[in-house]
């Protein structure tokens, strides 16, 4: 029946442009999202299903897993791509929402992992593949919370590679760029309201200027999908899978330089110049 895969968050922006990619090379589709809507895709596929999935809901996420394993006899490869993004200071951020961005970005993360393994245990291997950000690698400013929800995905990720080896699973990380076109930034902008107060105003309307002067090209949802396309498919022990030119020359800023000039070099690409 082909390879099968399951992509979480793929009602818009990188998930669905993943989908299709997947569709487009011929794999089996269990696209997910919390409230099934298959005419995102417009003509329908043999090889698609459109399931209902939370990540914030354990048996959600077990029961789109059987529902794909008895559609397509196996899933091969999973994909964490569900996500919030969002700005703010993190003295006017209350305790709910960061709650609530981590129960999404990496306690929904850890759940589905949990739910697949023994699956893929079962079946001799398989690929887990979950989608962070460049800011894990350069972390920019008033995205405090949003990176620590990511940069434990990363570390997680990373410990669970050894884990797993052994039984043949793959675990990989995709680490997209800054996208502002995506609807991935709109799911955190009804959490973002006064969430950046008047004593940080000048501060963040300097960093918003830069940002609209970005140094690179934004990172776009094919060049998401052709990297997870990448990290499904390679056979090798590569883990983090850049995605945009601004992960890139973040990895490079980060990893080629001391840590003197990358955070100079970062404060002149997004700081506020209002430090003494």
């Amino acid at each position: 029946m082909g390879k099968t895969i399951l992509i979480t968050g793929t009602s818009s922006g990188y998930g669905k442009v993943t989908a299709e990619l997947f569709l487009a090379r011929g794999w089996n589709v269990l696209a997910t999202m919390r409230r099934p809507d298959r005419t995102v895709f417009g003509a329908a596929a043999d090889r698609l299903k459109v399931l209902p999935l939370d990540v914030t809901d354990q048996a959600s996420i077990d029961a789109a897993i059987a529902d794909g394993i008895a559609a397509f006899g196996a899933i091969d490869v999973l994909v964490n791509n569900a996500g919030i993004g969002m700005a703010s200071v993190v003295e006017a951020t209350p305790d709910s929402i960061i709650r609530e961005i981590f129960e999404t970005n990496t306690f929904g993360v850890f759940a589905t992992c949990r739910a697949i393994i023994p699956h893929m245990r079962k079946q001799g291997g398989g690929h887990i593949i979950n989608v962070t950000s460049s800011t894990t690698i350069g972390v920019m400013p008033l995205v405090a919370i949003y990176a620590a929800s990511k940069c434990a995905v990363e570390g997680f990720t990373e410990s669970l590679s050894y884990e797993l080896e052994g039984f043949g699973i793959k675990t990989r990380l995709v680490e997209p760029g800054y996208a502002p076109t995506t609807n991935f930034t709109a799911n955190g902008a009804s959490r973002m309201q006064g969430l950046i107060p008047a004593d940080y105003g000048a501060f963040a309307q300097s960093y918003f200027g830069k940002m609209a002067t970005y140094p690179t090209a934004y990172c776009t949802e094919e060049e998401v999908a052709e990297a997870v396309l990448l990290a499904a498919t390679d056979s090798g022990r590569t883990i983090r899978y850049p995605a945009g030119a601004d992960t890139r020359l973040l990895a490079q800023l980060r990893w080629s330089t001391s840590e003197e000039r990358y955070m100079q070099r970062m404060r002149e690409m997004f700081g506020s110049g209002l430090s003494a």
